[in-house]
């Protein structure tokens, strides 16, 4: 999970106070003393912080609420809603539209991950059903546009650069031109970035941007330099007229909370955030849902987009009668697993679902998880329709198991252990039984029909206790969205 450290920090300080008896001063100093420290230790700038805290006191007054007021409540809010004003820049950023072209423009220094994100933003945009494509215009990196082809053809988009030509913007305004003829409605041009900020990059970056016109100049950003993100992206903002900003590297960084507060005070939006190496470690930025998963509180909006986007209009209808009926087999469990491994990252997947704490998903299990799961696939491939498709889990005798294990190779107390998880995900999945289904079928309608006791019959214990127990769940439900945006967290809706 992104600043995982950061989100374990705050949620532990949020958690103490709910634990509290009695809210009082000394307890509402011990929560926002807690929250202070995490936030500089994320390298956010002291003023922030410190007006963040005197903020929250201002609005917050023990002495003037009246009793019967949850305190707590209004306490969480308070927190929740200063940090989103701390994050958020207060204006949007450009958004391509499909069917049109866009050229969107790329800049930033050598090193911050450039050419990397030109890629993921393609491939992003590509699964969503853009016909994006990719123009190598940094000529001053060695190897960068072979880079740039390399990564261009494992994620199938189309690329233009050249091994001979060492003008950019001739390179920029060719590439331009062939793909607006190819009709791509998005065409990303990465440029030269250097070691520091130098009057060389600027010139080239301000001749690129004239010669092409871009729609969106996007500058890209490594989150290890912290609170410095501030001068870096003013300089850049004052060089060209950058319109959005993506935060690469925030894997890896405790210094994270520092860069996106930071870009966020040039009131520059920041639009996605890399997570990692791989072409779907990279999210979307929205300021409301973000904060919301570092409090532990989950983004259900995300989550169920995620699980839109792997499972296809068509299937919804068929997964929701299933769910229905509450029948569980191997083979769904088997389909459902496929959808997990496709819908990214499991700590990103996982930081979703309410009252998820990294401390659940330590760093270093995630790859074990994974792991675990593509075992599992494996032993049911060794599997007939019969078992498959069977909801009696007695079917599953010792020498059938044995059979299994020899035929995938792998130890019979390993398909014993996939035998208890399978009825552990069947005993959930039966509580689901005599779900209303929505007359639409889909996930999203489904979602909003969803309720506290639907969602208390599905939660792990344990997800349900950090939450606060069915009354902690009920508040969360309350707070959770409107029918646009059918669970925004706090309000996420209201757009």
């Amino acid at each position: 999970m992104v600043l995982a450290q950061l989100g374990t920090s705050i949620s532990r300080a949020l958690q103490q106070m709910s634990n509290a008896t009695i809210i009082d001063e000394k307890v509402l100093n011990e929560c926002l003393n807690e929250i202070t420290r995490a936030l500089l230790q994320s390298d956010v700038q002291f003023k922030l912080v410190r007006d963040m805290q005197t903020n929250i006191k201002k609005i917050v007054n023990l002495d003037d609420l009246a009793a019967g007021h949850n305190k707590r409540k209004i306490i969480q809010q308070a927190i929740f809603n200063e940090l989103c004003k701390m994050l958020d820049p207060g204006k949007p950023s450009f958004t391509p539209k499909k069917s049109k072209p866009s050229v969107v423009m790329f800049v930033g220094l050598q090193g911050s991950g450039k050419t990397t994100t030109c890629t993921k933003y393609a491939y992003y945009h590509q699964k969503k059903g853009w016909r994006p494509s990719l123009v190598c215009a940094d000529t001053f990196r060695a190897g960068a546009f072979d880079q740039l082809k390399q990564n261009a053809t494992k994620a199938k988009i189309p690329f233009y650069g050249s091994y001979t030509e060492s003008d950019p913007v001739k390179i920029a305004v060719e590439g331009v031109e062939r793909f607006k003829k190819e009709n791509c409605d998005l065409i990303i041009v990465d440029t030269s970035g250097r070691h520091k900020q130098e009057a060389a990059l600027f010139e080239e970056m301000r001749q690129v941007s004239e010669a092409t016109k871009p729609d969106l100049v996007i500058f890209v950003m490594d989150s290890s330099i912290g609170q410095a993100a501030f001068d870096q992206a003013q300089a850049f903002k004052q060089s060209v007229s950058v319109g959005a900003v993506i935060v690469t590297k925030m894997d890896g960084h405790a210094k994270g909370g520092g860069a996106l507060s930071a870009v966020a005070a040039t009131k520059s939006p920041v639009i996605f955030i890399g997570t990692g190496e791989h072409m779907d470690e990279f999210e979307v930025f929205d300021v409301k849902p973000f904060v919301s998963r570092l409090l532990g509180m989950g983004d259900w909006s995300g989550f169920m987009d995620k699980i839109q986007e792997v499972v296809p209009m068509d299937q919804q209808p068929e997964l929701l009668q299933k769910l229905s009926e509450g029948n569980f087999t191997l083979r769904i469990m088997y389909e459902q697993f496929q959808n997990i491994m496709k819908m990214g990252p499991i700590s990103q997947v996982f930081s979703m679902l309410p009252g998820f704490s990294a401390e659940l998903m330590p760093k270093g299990r995630e790859k074990e998880s994974s792991a675990k799961i593509k075992r599992y696939m494996t032993m049911m491939d060794s599997m007939t329709n019969e078992e498959l498709d069977s909801t009696n889990p007695k079917l599953m005798n010792e020498s059938r198991m044995m059979r299994i294990a020899r035929g995938c190779g792998r130890q019979l107390i390993e398909v014993m252990e996939m035998m208890e998880e399978y009825k552990r995900l069947a005993k959930i999945w039966s509580k689901m039984k005599g779900l209303k289904i929505p007359k639409k079928g889909d996930m999203s309608a489904l979602s909003r029909n969803m309720n506290a006791q639907n969602m208390s019959k599905v939660l792990p214990p344990q997800m349900l206790k950090q939450i606060g127990g069915m009354g902690g769940l009920q508040n969360l439900m309350k707070q959770m969205g409107s029918t646009k945006d059918m669970m925004g967290m706090f309000g996420g809706g209201d757009k």
